[in-house]
């Protein structure tokens, strides 16, 4: 046998045991579910916040437990928790997290005063969902160039969140913010340094980065080894001001996204954010941001090679 067909048999040999890997290891790669967070639907019941997802196509909500919204812990007692759960269920929707807004720049007593808010949420992520306990996701507060001023206050109040969380054997996972003190990837770094707890991890949102000389790139390979929710969402400069928009308006490439916090080794959900700014627009309609936010991003999930369930 000639050489070159000898080295051509070999490399043909080689590259069909490459592809047989590569598509052994897509079946194993776990789900990524696509998710909304009911944090966008606050006029809506929650009864009425699921049943939307599930019939949009979303895999996984997102529940907002901030005062005044459906899913607010106080409003649901023990037969209501049961109820959702089971609605949950029956609308085939995980529940992979939580969001509270639990800021820690104010004084020692507003962070005493949080606390029994936290741990109503941890409890409530327990009874919605026993076997897996969903996320609580929860931005820091503060505000821009704050850091420096408020970073060790912010490590001890973690650290004292960190120990409800172990107790309640449930997660909590803190956002870097562009609009808080905690807002850049070696900010949120050097709080995971300081905190040193497996209960307390990172939410990632890419929003938060874009247009800041940020890339999709730099920023995953930082932050996904120690994140453990993902939010997701544009952003877009007007007048000078970041402003967000509806994930697929203003220039997130989300094949790039989903394919590059994959190839980090992230395992859990993606879910659509509708911002403030989004939800305070006049003629907000939240049914139509959901389906928009679905249309947009769904189809990345299948060219990106990333299967949902």
């Amino acid at each position: 046998m000639s050489m070159s067909r000898r080295m051509f048999l070999k490399s043909a040999t080689i590259g069909s045991i490459l592809l047989t890997q590569r598509a052994t290891a897509q079946g194993k790669a776990p789900a990524l579910p696509f998710g909304y967070s009911l944090y966008g639907m606050r006029n809506l019941t929650l009864d009425a916040g699921l049943e939307a997802c599930a019939k949009i196509g979303y895999d996984a909500v997102e529940l907002a437990l901030m005062p005044g919204y459906p899913a607010e812990p106080k409003r649901l007692g023990k037969d209501e928790r049961r109820r959702v759960r089971e609605r949950l269920r029956t609308l085939r929707l995980r529940l992979p997290a939580l969001m509270d807004n639990l800021p820690l720049a104010g004084n020692e007593q507003s962070h005493r005063d949080n606390l029994p808010r936290l741990e109503a949420a941890l409890e409530l992520g327990r009874d919605l969902s026993p076997d897996a306990a969903p996320v609580l996701e929860t931005i820091l507060g503060g505000a821009v160039g704050q850091w420096d001023k408020l970073r060790r206050q912010f490590a001890d109040r973690v650290g004292a969140w960190a120990r409800i969380a172990e107790r309640h054997k449930s997660m909590i996972a803190v956002k870097p913010h562009r609009f808080g003190a905690m807002n850049l990837p070696e900010q949120a770094i050097w709080l995971m340094d300081q905190v040193k707890s497996p209960w307390i991890k990172l939410a990632y949102d890419y929003s938060h980065f874009q247009h800041r000389d940020l890339t999709i790139a730099d920023t995953v390979k930082t932050l996904i080894p120690h994140t453990r929710f993902v939010h997701i969402k544009d952003t877009r400069i007007e007048n000078g001001r970041s402003v967000f928009a509806l994930p697929g308006d203003a220039g997130v490439d989300y094949i790039v996204l989903l394919r590059a916090i994959r190839a980090a080794g992230y395992s859990g959900c993606v879910c659509v954010e509708v911002s403030g700014h989004v939800q305070n627009q006049k003629g907000y309609d939240a049914l139509a941001a959901a389906r928009r936010s679905y249309e947009s991003v769904a189809p990345a999930f299948t060219k990106a090679e990333i299967r949902r369930r």
